[in-house]
Order: C-alpha cells, then structure tokens, then sequence
C-alpha cells in the first residue's frame, strides 16, 4: 500500500462529504409533522440495526483474550472517560464568550463519548503498533461507553448547568443501543461468517444510520431556529478549539506513554485509540439522550472534531511508519 493510500483517511471522502450534504440539505429542506414522525421512528430502527451489526462482528473471545492486557487498555480508558471530560470541564471559561452555551455543551458533550474502533485500529496497523490491543481498546471503549457516556452526561452537564438529561434516558440508551447488541452477540454463531464475507451491508447501515441521524439534528435545529443566534465567528471558535483539544490530548498521550515505559507498539495503540472520539457511537447517544434540545449544535462539535482527528492521525501514521521502515 502506497503513502497516498494510507493517507488517503486525510482527504474529504465520499462519506465526510455525505455528512456535509445531509447537513445542508436538512437546512434547506427540514421536514416537520407527519413526516418527521416517520424520520424519528426510521432513525430509531437504523441505530438499532447498528448496534446489532456491532454486536455481530465482535468476537467475545478475543476480546476476552485481549483484556489480559488490562494495563495498556486502562490508560486508553482513562484517557477516553477521565482525561478528555477534565479538559471538557476546564473549557467551561470560554463559554458564553467565546463560545455559546449550546456549543459549549456540544465541547464537553465529544469530550463524554466513546473511542472510535475502525479508525484507531486502521492507524495503528498503518503505524505497525499492537493491532489486537487496539482492537480490544476500542471495543471496550464502545461497550463500556453505552453505560459511562450517558451517566458521565448525567453528571457533568446536569451539575453544571447544561444540557438536562433524565436519568430515563440510560433507560432509552440500554433499549436502543445495548439490547441490539447482546442480540447481535448471540447472532453471532449464526451470522459471523457471512458478515465477514460481506461488508457491504454493514457499511451501508454503519454510515447510513449517521446520515440519518445528522439530517435528523439539523431538520430539528432549522425548525426550532436554533442557527439564528449563532454568529460565524462562534463556528470558527469551535474549530479552533477543537483543534486545541486535539493536539493538547495527542500530546499527554505520547508522554504518558513513554513515562509509563509502554514499548512503540503499546505507544501507538494509546496515542491513537486514548485521543480519538467516536462519531458513530456519539451521535446515536445524542439523538436519545438530547431528545427535544438542539442536538444539530450539541452535535456540530463532534462532527468537526472528527474530520480533524482523522487528518492529523492519517498524518501521525504515516510518519510512524516511515519511522520504523527506516
């Protein structure tokens, strides 16, 4: 596989584009009545299915094998669940000056969710470091997340102020997103195999879902005329500090990492896995547990947040493994 290939994570795709188009076409074209009734229940159905796939696909086996090296995942967990909402806490300053309230609880809301699984695991091998402790970071981060991200909301943003989330919605979280998965992992046996076969299916309803689910926050954004009081240069603040919270998170994992004496291949799997933060996993939550509230600006961090993440990791990966061919 070629530089350009493995760098090719760094380019606006086919997907990011989606998710852009999803996003305007909602502005322009937001639906209501009837037919966002039937969007809501649409959109239910396809997380649902998500989770269930998610459930499918992973092996209990090898992630109990993996858990064996519970020294290497609990500093990626800490970094995910701990770290991440401390700075999320320490943002606080910059709202409502630099940043809307709504915006603000967007920040603390990507600092809240899970790892991301496919693109930690695709940057660790590309960055040759420990792919199955990668896999098993992730996995973890995603399962525990269906129960640490919502309590952590609870706490941190009903405490503080923000956003308001019933103690119902971990209610909502475990019907929608965990019941799927424990169907999906007793599927499993029967299904396994020709998930592997075919990956279409999978991509379609993993990506599919999140177009939904975006068209469906910003339709309910444009009719709750949620946009009017956010100004350009309060967007441009959320990139920078996006950016900002990226690079100080990429930076504590590298030093923990070497301070914890972890060898390159454990190094990459916590600088990856410990400073990513899963759109797929964080937008299903959203969607449940801000029903009612403005969830197309809770969510729009997030949303940049992961573009950025996904071209500065392509770049870091590249470099580490032209690091070790050399």
């Amino acid at each position: 596989m070629g530089i350009s290939s493995k760098l090719a994570a760094a380019k606006l795709d086919g997907f990011v584009l989606g998710i852009v188009a999803a996003a305007v076409l909602a502005s322009i074209f937001p639906v209501s009545g009837t037919a966002e009734n039937v969007l809501t229940w649409v959109t239910k159905i396809s997380v649902a299915l998500l989770f269930l796939l998610y459930g499918a696909r992973l092996s209990p086996t090898e992630a109990l094998e993996g858990v064996k090296h519970w020294r290497l995942h609990s500093v990626v967990l800490a970094s995910t669940y701990i770290l991440f909402p401390l700075i999320g806490l320490a943002l606080r300053i910059l709202a409502p000056t630099v940043l809307t309230d709504d915006l603000y609880t967007g920040v603390l809301y990507l600092c809240l969710v899970p790892s991301t699984i496919q693109s930690s695991i695709a940057f660790t091998s590309i960055a040759r470091g420990n792919v199955a402790g990668a896999v098993v970071s992730a996995s973890l981060s995603n399962i525990l997340g269906v129960f640490v991200t919502p309590l952590l909301v609870i706490l941190l943003m009903n405490t503080s102020g923000q956003a308001t989330v019933g103690v119902s919605a971990v209610g909502d979280i475990l019907l929608q997103l965990l019941v799927p998965f424990v169907v999906g992992q007793l599927l499993r046996p029967l299904v396994a195999d020709w998930l592997s076969r075919h990956s279409a299916p999978t991509k379609i309803v993993d990506r599919g879902s999140i177009l939904l689910i975006v068209y469906s926050a910003f339709s309910a954004s444009m009719n709750e005329h949620v946009w009017s009081s956010e100004s350009v240069w309060h967007i441009v603040a959320v990139v920078v500090v996006c950016a900002g919270l990226l690079a100080v998170i990429l930076a504590v994992t590298a030093l923990i990492g070497r301070w914890l004496k972890f060898d390159r291949a454990d190094r990459i799997v916590i600088l990856f896995c410990g400073s990513k933060k899963s759109l797929a996993s964080g937008l299903p939550m959203a969607s449940v547990l801000f029903a009612g509230q403005p969830v197309g600006l809770i969510v729009l961090p997030l949303l940049i947040f992961h573009q950025i993440q996904l071209i500065v990791c392509a770049v870091l990966a590249g470099r580490y493994e032209r690091q070790e061919v050399a």
